[in-house]
C-alpha cells in the first residue's frame, strides 16, 4: 500500500497576470498556506489488473483518479516491474469548490500515494506537471511554503518572493453563502492588466523581504479588489470596512472561490479584542465566520529523484 499527503490553502494573497523571464505575460498566483488541513490518500494495488482499472473513493473525485492513472502511465515507462490498477481512497477536511485547493490537494496526495506504492518519490516538478495535466490548472501545494509566484496553468514557479511570509493571524469567513465555484468556467484576467499586477508583485516582494505585514495586507486587499471583475463578491465592501474598523492589516480572498479572510498582526497587544470585534461585525453583516488560522512557518521538503522514463 502507498500513502500520500498534501496540504490545502486559504485562497490567495495575489492573483493576476505577470511578466515571465522572457517578457511574456503569464497568469500566476501567490497562495496563502495554512497548516493542519489537507488530503490523505491510500493506494492499494490490485496485482495483475490494467493500470486504468482503478477505483477511487469517494467516486466523484475524477481529477484525482485521472492523476493516479497518469502517474501509473509514467511509472510504467520508468520501472522494470509492471504497474497495475487498484483502489485509491481519499480522506480529508478541505471543502470542495470554495477555493482552498481541495482538488489540487486530492491530486497531489493521489500521485504521491501511487508512487509510494511502487517505492518511488516524485520530485515536485513532476508532480506539478501531472497535476496540470489532470486538472488544467494547479496550486503550488507540491512545493514548500515559501511565498511563490506560481504559473498555475503551466505548473512552474515564476518567482520565489522570499524565504517566508511574515507571521499572520487570519479570521476566515465565507462569501457567496459558501457556494462552490466551477473554476474552469471563470473568465481569465486580461493581459492588458499586467502592469497593474506587476506593481503589486513588486510591493509584495518588498513586503515579504522586509516582513512588512501592513504592506502585505495592502497588496492582498488590492488584489481582492481587482478580482471583482472576474469573480465579484458583493460582501467585499463590508469586509474591507470591517477590517478597517477592527484594526486589521487587510483582507484576502480566494480569487476562484468563496472563502475569504481578515488579516491581523499576531504581535498586536489587543489581538483577542480585535478578533472578537471583527467576528461580531461579520456576523452582524450576515457573513459566516469559519475559524481562526495561524500561518505556518516555511518548511522545506527535499525531493528525491524519480526514476526517469526510458528514452
Amino acid at each position: 500500500m502507498g500513502i500520500g499527503r498534501a496540504p490545502g490553502h486559504h485562497g490567495e494573497l495575489l492573483q493576476g497576470v505577470f511578466w515571465d523571464t522572457l517578457g511574456e505575460p503569464r497568469r500566476g498566483l501567490v497562495t496563502l498556506p495554512i497548516s493542519g488541513s489537507g488530503t490523505c490518500a491510500e493506494f492499494r494495488p490490485d496485482l495483475g489488473t490494467a493500470p486504468d482499472a482503478l477505483t477511487v473513493v469517494p467516486a466523484d473525485r475524477a481529477k484525482a483518479r485521472r492523476a493516479a492513472v497518469l502517474t501509473l502511465d509514467l511509472l510504467g515507462s520508468a520501472l522494470d516491474t509492471p504497474v497495475c490498477g487498484g483502489l485509491l481512497r481519499l480522506t480529508g477536511d478541505l471543502p470542495v469548490g470554495l477555493g482552498m485547493g481541495s482538488s489540487t490537494s486530492d491530486i497531489i496526495a493521489a500521485v504521491r500515494a501511487v508512487a509510494d506504492a511502487f517505492g518511488v518519490r516524485m520530485p515536485a516538478s513532476t508532480v506539478a506537471a501531472l497535476a496540470v495535466r489532470a486538472e488544467q490548472a494547479s496550486d503550488p501545494l507540491m512545493l514548500d511554503d515559501r511565498p511563490l509566484l506560481f504559473a498555475q496553468r503551466e505548473g512552474r514557479v515564476l518567482e520565489v518572493l522570499g524565504n517566508a511570509l511574515p507571521p499572520m493571524v487570519l479570521l476566515g469567513c465565507l462569501t457567496g453563502a459558501g457556494r462552490p465555484v466551477d473554476t474552469l468556467r471563470l473568465p481569465t484576467v486580461d493581459t492588458s492588466w499586467v502592469e497593474a499586477y506587476e506593481r503589486l508583485r513588486r510591493r509584495l516582494r518588498r513586503a515579504v523581504r522586509t516582513a512588512d505585514l501592513a504592506l502585505l495586507g495592502a497588496v492582498s486587499t488590492e488584489s481582492a479588489r481587482l478580482n471583482q471583475h472576474l469573480l465579484p463578491k458583493e460582501e467585499l465592501p463590508v469586509l474591507t470596512e470591517v477590517a478597517r474598523s477592527s484594526s486589521a492589516v487587510g483582507i484576502q480572498v480566494a480569487h476562484s472561490g468563496n472563502v475569504a479572510g481578515v488579516l491581523f498582526d499576531p504581535a498586536a497587544a489587543d489581538l483577542p479584542h480585535r478578533l472578537e470585534r471583527c467576528r461580531t461585525a461579520l456576523a452582524r453583516a450576515g457573513i459566516a465566520v469559519t475559524r481562526v488560522f495561524h500561518t505556518s512557518a516555511a518548511r522545506s521538503r527535499k525531493d528525491t529523484p524519480v526514476v526517469r522514463p526510458r528514452r
